[in-house]
């Protein structure tokens, strides 16, 4: 902005209008005065607009105190009005009486009607040459466009926390007020970005600290008090045992904090947070350096970080927001924000539903074997993951008690956590897994088929059940080119991906490789390639329709059926090959009655 408006007034091609939008409390009022101050820079020695004012000029201090008679502000959240503009439209004729421009400063625009917004737009338009707007929105989104297009729009963004730390030292200086590092930290945090909510925060703080604490300011903990947060420790303190399962010692810490004056809502908010900056940490090195965490907490999360697992910490994020919404919502917050921890202890390391079915497919028997009675237990990294963290922690978890209750009620599958943490609900029943009842498992073959052409890749794609590849594949790729893949070499796969389409090169390899064994290499291409699978087969139902209606036959009975139509059309020797198929299968499902099906 600065260099914009320095060029701007260097060329003397200043805007008749600028729109400022921005947060709360970032400094649009105080920037449009600022502005206002630069277009009327006036000293002894420069008669000009002037971005740097080296000192003040001579109307400085009139535009700041809000009294010059050439600066007219307007708070459009009062004067919403047609009648309100008009005024506006009526003291624009006239020339400034002292300065070299009149500037009308309207804040919250947006507030406007939408009669004053139209009654504007012709001053805006063709302003008078002694005439600037500056306009000052927190909702760019309602201010209409033909208004914003008129305009010279600058965004002020949000302070970060570095910036309002910096800011709230300088004013602690100026104030002879010592805060504690750690103070001023949490009051940056809650400020979201806001310098104004900020500085309301620490008067706030300094008027809260008793009289031993009025040089220094109120400590952390009296901050946290005034402010309605948990301790950060307590809040890692309180995930650790959700994380480890440990629901009676959590629910405890919880009732705990909420005793001490924190707010449910802003505890699962603070959850959420922590969730998302161990999520960070975990691909963001830099993360490490946050000056508003103590350097203790700081190594505490690079240790829980590594000890859980992205799919883990993904599902923890989605529960506790979806749990933060229902709690904002629910007649007792209370009870909502601990169904939403006892709800994560039980998700936290369940395996995510793909990863599951995997391992039951993995599980599931051939033909020649006997089903096996239970599940097998996952050895992904997403059901290892809280065990480690739990090794990694020295405490138990939820796994403890439900493996003390499956040894009390008989025998079970010795399995990991997640075997465990699924018979909990009915520790006595095991699960059973039936391919022939099951339509969403398939029976794995013994030896995968490999592929030699891509009609029977996308067969196999089928066959296993991954539909949604499945119907990228017919629909949306132009192949261009296929070569099968070999001991020796890699196939490749390259094509042409419809517009809109999802790219599934990565998946696609991966899956092929673990089905065959083999690599595969897929890649997209710039060429046009062939038809999709989907079009091919349009174009060949509508031959096939085609050919049969000029068939003698055909067209006899078609003229003596008025009305009916060719709706599909099958060669005999596809409808011979099907016929055998159900044959056989029906012979291979014969079986002996029993005298209970005879009965």
């Amino acid at each position: 902005m600065v260099q914009t408006l320095r060029n701007a007034f260097e060329t003397g091609r200043i805007a008749h209008a600028f729109m400022l939008t921005g947060v709360r409390g970032v400094g649009k009022t105080t920037t449009a005065r600022i502005l206002a101050r630069a277009l009327n820079y006036q000293t002894a020695e420069a008669d000009a607009p002037n971005v740097d004012m080296p000192e003040p000029g001579f109307h400085c201090l009139d535009i700041m105190a809000g009294s010059h008679v050439d600066v007219i502000e307007m708070d459009a959240a009062s004067a919403t009005g047609i009648d309100d503009i008009r005024e506006i439209i009526e003291n624009v004729r006239y020339r400034p009486s002292a300065a070299r421009y009149k500037v009308f400063i309207i804040d919250e625009v947006h507030m406007l009607s939408t009669q004053a917004f139209n009654g504007l737009l012709k001053t805006l338009e063709e302003p008078p040459a002694h005439v600037k707007f500056v306009f000052a929105t927190t909702e760019i989104r309602k201010v209409p466009v033909t208004v914003l297009s008129r305009c010279q729009r600058f965004d002020l963004r949000r302070l970060t926390i570095e910036e309002t730390l910096q800011l709230l030292n300088k004013v602690c200086a100026a104030e002879g007020s010592a805060f504690q590092e750690e103070s001023l930290a949490l009051i940056a945090r809650a400020a979201e970005g806001s310098a104004r909510d900020a500085l309301s925060l620490l008067d706030r703080a300094l008027a809260h600290g008793s009289e031993g604490e009025a040089e220094s300011g109120p400590d952390a903990d009296a901050m946290r008090q005034m402010l309605g947060l948990a301790d950060r420790g307590r809040v890692f303190d309180l995930f650790d045992l959700v994380m480890q399962g440990k629901l009676p010692e959590a629910l405890g810490e919880f009732e705990m904090q909420y005793n001490l004056g924190a707010d449910p809502i802003v505890i699962l908010a603070d959850l959420a947070e922590l969730t998302y900056r161990l999520t960070r940490m975990k691909f963001v090195p830099s993360a490490m350096d946050d000056i508003t965490m103590a350097e203790a907490l700081r190594h505490r999360s690079k240790e829980t970080a590594d000890a859980l697992s992205t799919q883990v910490l993904s599902r923890c994020w989605q529960v506790l927001l979806k749990g933060h919404k229902e709690a904002m919502t629910a007649p007792d917050p209370m009870a909502a924000a601990e169904m939403v921890l006892i709800r994560l202890a039980h998700m936290s390391d369940l395996p995510a539903p793909e990863e599951l079915l995997r391992q039951i497919q993995k599980s599931t028997p051939s033909k020649s074997e006997a089903p096996s009675p239970t599940v097998a237990p996952p050895t992904t990294e997403s059901a290892e993951a809280p065990q480690n963290y739990a090794e990694t922690t020295g405490m138990t978890g939820v796994q403890a008690s439900s493996q003390a209750s499956s040894q009390a009620s008989g025998p079970q599958a010795a399995g990991g956590p997640v075997t465990e943490r699924l018979m909990q609900t009915e520790p006595q029943a095991e699960i059973q897994i039936n391919p022939a009842q099951s339509p969403h498992v398939h029976e794995a073959p013994q030896v995968m088929p490999r592929p030699d052409t891509f009609k029977k890749l996308v067969a196999l794609v089928g066959q296993m059940r991954e539909i949604k590849l499945k119907t990228v594949l017919e629909t949306s790729v132009h192949l261009v080119r296929f070569e099968p893949a070999s001991e020796l070499k890699a196939g490749v796969i390259e094509y042409r991906l419809a517009e809109g389409a999802e790219d599934i090169s990565r998946p696609l390899s991966r899956s092929l490789k673990e089905w065959t064994g083999l690599q595969w290499v897929v890649s997209l291409s710039q060429d046009a390639g062939a038809e999709t699978l989907y079009k091919e087969a349009h174009d060949d139902a509508s031959r096939r329709k085609d050919n049969a209606a000029d068939d003698p036959l055909v067209k006899a009975a078609l003229e003596a059926f008025p009305g009916a139509e060719i709706v599909s059309v099958t060669n005999m020797d596809e409808l011979s090959g099907s016929l055998s198929e159900n044959l056989e299968g029906e012979q291979d499902g014969q079986e002996l009655p029993n005298d209970e099906d005879e009965t």
